[in-house]
């Protein structure tokens, strides 16, 4: 193996890490677990001002309880209801041999994203949205600019849903550092 291709394995090691810490090991366990889903749900819930009995706040419930299971299921090969950054790779790594067999739970995750981000519900994801979600996790809005304008190619892309669909996809298999899916998640440089 060449030294660029270690480095490209490393660099799509380090997003797919980000993610991992960032959206969905939430209590920063080392793990993922089904506790993580219900904190994940409370904050979703909380920073928009869903009560418990509000629509939304029951279908954030229901959409990411129903992630966590496709996840576990698929990606919990010890069965110790945790998914391992180790797991998590190997999940994702298989995905990346074969990007066409999206799992209902990648497709969920997806299209949650997507809706939470486009808060407006106009079919768009525009830089304001944008960046209101990712600065509530941890990221500067000058670094959710600079995300937004990698993957909207200097805001001349109109992200919609299937526009958004192709972004992720290259996300989770792209070791090319300036494919514009690397981006959606809001970070811009990958350690």
């Amino acid at each position: 193996m060449t030294h660029q291709n270690i480095r490209m394995a490393d660099f799509r090691k380090a997003k797919l890490l980000y993610v991992f810490n960032v959206f969905f090991d939430v209590n920063k366990s080392g793990t993922i677990e089904k506790k993580d889903f219900e904190l994940a749900i409370e904050n979703i819930c909380r920073t928009r001002g869903w009560a418990d009995t509000d629509p939304k706040s029951t279908q954030t419930k229901d959409v990411l309880l129903r992630v966590w299971e496709g996840l576990r299921a698929k990606a919990d090969t010890d069965k110790d209801q945790q998914v391992s950054q180790d797991e998590w790779i190997r999940m994702w790594d298989d995905f990346k041999k074969n990007p066409e067999s999206v799992l209902e739970w990648q497709n969920l995750y997806k299209d949650f994203i997507f809706d939470h981000v486009d808060s407006s519900g106009d079919g768009t994801i525009d830089l304001e949205e944008f960046t209101t979600v990712f600065t509530g996790y941890g990221l500067s809005a000058e670094e959710c600019g600079q995300a937004y304008d990698k993957f909207t190619s200097n805001k001349t892309v109109e992200v919609d849903r299937p526009v958004f669909a192709k972004l992720w996809q290259e996300f989770f298999t792209s070791e090319d550092p300036n494919a514009p899916g690397n981006f959606i998640f809001g970070k811009t440089t990958f350690q």
